[in-house]
Parts: structure tokens; C-alpha cells; sequence
């Protein structure tokens, strides 16, 4: 029989602990009501998400230091779930702002509206994946983020690529989505739960075959797979991300791989592990299948096809599409290791990459904005028409690249570190030979900046200072960080506290 008392308790005390997740819904619906009643103003909507995110940063905060459980065990408060949430609170502000001077939204008849309020609704999904504990509240935050997504990627809809970008994605988030439901069941069946930590103590009586258990993985990391680009569930990214307008692009660059990881990194480590092992630091695997074999393959696969495929795209949305499978794979590899150390270098990488990554997007933006092309021969003597933008192009592609004295070579420097240490000497090799491969393709748009079309006549690139401030911050916390990243460190340091739901 329920006790009323202690259910009654654990419900209020969950509803505080829930107080982001609920501000980002009360944001989403003041949003609705103020694109009802300003017409006027085409953005009032994106003013009302940025004073939700805001307002939800701070409740973010409050929970530094806090481990918890909340609703009986559906969802986890601790110290990663709230390091992957300022990430994608991080990103989807600088996203919102993006929009603002977006031309190739203003061109769009569509209104702004139901973009903003899109945008919150995927907010809301990847906090729920970025803290969800039971697997079916993984699926519902992965569809709820996945609908949005879906919708934004095609909102443009008088653009031909947006409608078919988005019909793929669909087709593509269907049928993976069907793949990893089908795990679950499998999963529940063997397990009985569909808890986390009660899944991982079923597991650990050794009752359970591992032939079914692993076939029932593989089908849950197949859908975990989709979120972050990874081979060879990736096809979807370079037509989405050339597709999608630049800012959506930039958005499922960032915070949507972000999410991914999360979760993938909190199932691995909650279900299929029972504690660091007291000899190496390492997670002690729970049953007989080695994840760190499937997941080292996963990560060479998804890295070398995706920098390989990189050199030949003339796109540069593509190219930066076919550069974000690579960097999932980067990450992927430290995730192998499936130790505290490897995630701290996860949780360092992923804030470097927002940064360089929405800088890069952001350019982007801007020149196919003002130059109307997307097409890497057009960046041409574009270190000179504009000098600055060249300037942070270029340093953020030497941060991409993972080259001194940028971030983008910290988060790297830890990411093998990571792999070197826990003895997989191999596969540090052969990223570090990707990342070789990786600078020819960032070189090129380089070279073309300052070395083809030097004497050419075309007008000057004229951008509004507003962006320019935004390009040449984001290109200068590149090198901040690059240079003094103790802060960061730290930060990831502290973050690699990973719940169960209890």
C-alpha cells in the first residue's frame, strides 16, 4: 500500500529539484502567448526564450554540488548531468542570438514564433535525456527533442534541400528510433525493469545470457548512435546539416551531441558497471561482454569515415558536417576507456567544441548571408575582404584541427591522454593520424582565404558589429582557454559524478 505522506513528500521535493526543466516549460508557454499578443515584433518570441534560459541558469546553478534522485527514480540530479546542461543551455543562447541576425530566416515566410518556441521544446527534451535515469524516459526526451529537431531542420520549407533534409532525418530518426525500442523490450525482458540501477543489479546476479544482453545493447546503442553522428548511423548529418538553416546546423552540432553523449556515458556507466575497480580506476565491467572493444571500433569507424569523406566536399556545411561525425568519433574514444578520467576529457572536449564550433557555424552564417554561397572555392580572398573574419576563421579551424596554442588541441591533448593511459596505445595512433588527415580539409579553406583570388575585385565583406563581436569572442575564448584552461579543468574535474536513479 502507498504511504500518501512519504509519496506526497517525495513529489514536492522532486518539483524543487525540477524547478530548470519547469522554467524552460513556463518559458516555452509565455513564448506562445507573447507571439500572440506582440505582433509587431518578429522576435519577442526569441527575447522570452533568452530570459528563460537566463532565469533557468540560475536554477541550474543552485543545484551545484547536489546528488539526488528525483520522481522515484526516473530522474538523476548530480554533478554531470548539470556540466551537460550548461553546455546545451550555452549553445542554444548563442543559437537564439544567432537567429536575430539571420537573414536566411528573415527570408523565410514563415513567422519566428514557432521557431523560438521549437527551439525551447529541444531545450527541454536534451534536459530530460541529460538527466533520465528509467529507459523509457530516455526514449520520450529523445522524441521530444527529435520532434522539434525534425521541424526546425525543414523550417525554411520554400528551400528544396531544407524539405528533403528533413524528410531524411525523419526517415532516419524513425527507423532508429524502432531499433532501440526494440532493445529495450528486449532489455525489460531479461531484466524485468526498466530502471537503470535495477537493471545493473539484475545484471549483476549473472542470471542473464550474454547473447541476447548483447544484441539488446547494441539495439540501444544504435539509437544513442543516431543522436551523435556515429558510424554507421551518420548518413542523415551531411544532408541534414547542409539542408537545415545554418543556425539549426549549429544547434544539433553542439547541444544535440551533447545530449547524446550524456546519456550514452550514464548508460554505460550506471548499467553496465558496478564501481571503479580499486587496481586501475577503471569501471568494472558487469557481466562477460567487452563494451570497451565495441565501443574503441565504433569510435576508429566513425573518426576515419568521417575525415576521409571530409577531404572531397566542396560544401562547407558538409564539410563541417563530415568534421563533426570525426569529432564524435575523437570522443567516442575516450568513452571506450569507460573510466572517471576518460570523462572528465569528454566533458573538457565538448566545452571547447561549443566554442570553436559555433564560432565556425556563425561565420558561416554570416558569409552565405552576405556573399550567398556556401561553397568552399567562394571563400576565396576572404581574408581580405574582411580581415577580421578571416582572422577568427582561421583560428578557429587551427582549434578544430586540435593545434597549439588553441583550446581545441587541450581538449584533444586530454582525449588521448585519457586513451595513452589506459594502455590502448593503438587507437591514440590512429587519432592522432586523423586528426593529421583532418588538417588537410581545414587547410584548404585556409589557403583559399589567403592564397587563391588574392588580386580580386570583390566588394568588401560588411558585417554588423554586434556578429563581428560575437565571431572574434568566440575565436578569442579559442585562445583563452587554449592558454589558461585550469578553470575548465577543474570544472570537468568535479563533473564526473554519475548517478543512478537508487
Amino acid at each position: 500500500m502507498i504511504d500518501i505522506t512519504s509519496f506526497t513528500t517525495d513529489l514536492l521535493n522532486s518539483v524543487k529539484l525540477f524547478l530548470p526543466e519547469t522554467t524552460l516549460v513556463v518559458t516555452f508557454l509565455a513564448a506562445i502567448f507573447a507571439d500572440l499578443l506582440v505582433r509587431r515584433q518578429k522576435h519577442i518570441a526569441g527575447y522570452v526564450a533568452l530570459a528563460g534560459f537566463a532565469v533557468t541558469a540560475v536554477f541550474l546553478a543552485q543545484q551545484t554540488g547536489i546528488g539526488t534522485s528525483a520522481f522515484s527514480g526516473l530522474f538523476v540530479i548530480d554533478s554531470f548531468g548539470q556540466f551537460i546542461r550548461f553546455v546545451i543551455l550555452i549553445s542554444s543562447m548563442l543559437v537564439v542570438i544567432f537567429s536575430f541576425f539571420s537573414d536566411e530566416l528573415h527570408h523565410s515566410n514563415t513567422k519566428l514564433g514557432e521557431y523560438y518556441m521549437l527551439i525551447i521544446g529541444m531545450v527541454f527534451g536534451m534536459f530530460l535525456l541529460a538527466g533520465s535515469s528509467n529507459l523509457i524516459l530516455i526514449y520520450l526526451a529523445i522524441e521530444t527533442m527529435s520532434i522539434s529537431s525534425y521541424i526546425l531542420t525543414g523550417y525554411t520549407k520554400e528551400a528544396k534541400r531544407a524539405t528533403e533534409a528533413s524528410l531524411k532525418y525523419v526517415i532516419f530518426g524513425a527507423v532508429s528510433s524502432g531499433v532501440m525500442i526494440y532493445g529495450i523490450s528486449i532489455l525489460f525482458g531479461l531484466t524485468g525493469t526498466l530502471n537503470l540501477s535495477e537493471i545493473n543489479a539484475a545484471l549483476a546476479v549473472g542470471t542473464v545470457e550474454s547473447v541476447p544482453l548483447l544484441i539488446a545493447g547494441l539495439m540501444i546503442l544504435s539509437g544513442f548512435a543516431y543522436k551523435i553522428s556515429a558510424v554507421p548511423f551518420h548518413f542523415w548529418t551531411p544532408d541534414v546539416y547542409e539542408g537545415a538553416p545554418v543556425t539549426i546546423t549549429a544547434l544539433l552540432s553542439v547541444a544535440s551531441k551533447a545530449a547524446g553523449f550524456g546519456v550514452l556515458i550514464r548508460f554505460f556507466r550506471v548499467v553496465f558497471t558496478s564501481g571503479n575497480d580499486p587496481g586501475t580506476g577503471d569501471w568494472a565491467l558487469v557481466g562477460s561482454i567487452d563494451w570497451h572493444m565495441e565501443l574503441a571500433v565504433l569510435a576508429v569507424l566513425t573518426m576515419s569515415i568521417g575525415n576521409l569523406v571530409a577531404l572531397w566536399q566542396t560544401n562547407i556545411k558538409r564539410m563541417l558536417a563530415y568534421s563533426s561525425i570525426a569529432h564524435a568519433g575523437y570522443l567516442l574514444m575516450a568513452v571506450a576507456m569507460l573510466n572517471d578520467t576518460a570523462v572528465s576529457s569528454v566533458l573538457i572536449y565538448f566545452f571547447v567544441y561549443m566554442l570553436m564550433n559555433l564560432g565556425a557555424f556563425l561565420i558561416v552564417q554570416v558569409v552565405a548571408d552576405k556573399a550567398g554561397t556556401e561553397n568552399i572555392d567562394d571563400y576565396s580572398g576572404m581574408g581580405y575582404r574582411n580581415p577580421l573574419i578571416g582572422v577568427a576563421l582561421t583560428i578557429l579551424l587551427i582549434s578544430l584541427t586540435g593545434l597549439p596554442p588553441t583550446a581545441g588541441f587541450i581538449g584533444k591533448l586530454y582525449v588521448f591522454s585519457a586513451v595513452v593511459n589506459a594502455g590502448w596505445l593503438w587507437l591514440a595512433a590512429i587519432g592522432v593520424l586523423n586528426s593529421v588527415v583532418s588538417l588537410y580539409y581545414y587547410a584548404k579553406v585556409i589557403r583559399n582565404m589567403y592564397l587563391r583570388d588574392v588580386e580580386s575585385k570583390k566588394s568588401k565583406l560588411a558585417v554588423s558589429p554586434v556578429v563581428l563581436g560575437l565571431i572574434l569572442a568566440l575565436a578569442a575564448l579559442t585562445i583563452v582557454f587554449g592558454l589558461y584552461f585550469s578553470p575548465m579543468i577543474n570544472w570537468a574535474n568535479s563533473s564526473v559524478q554519475i548517478l543512478s536513479g537508487f
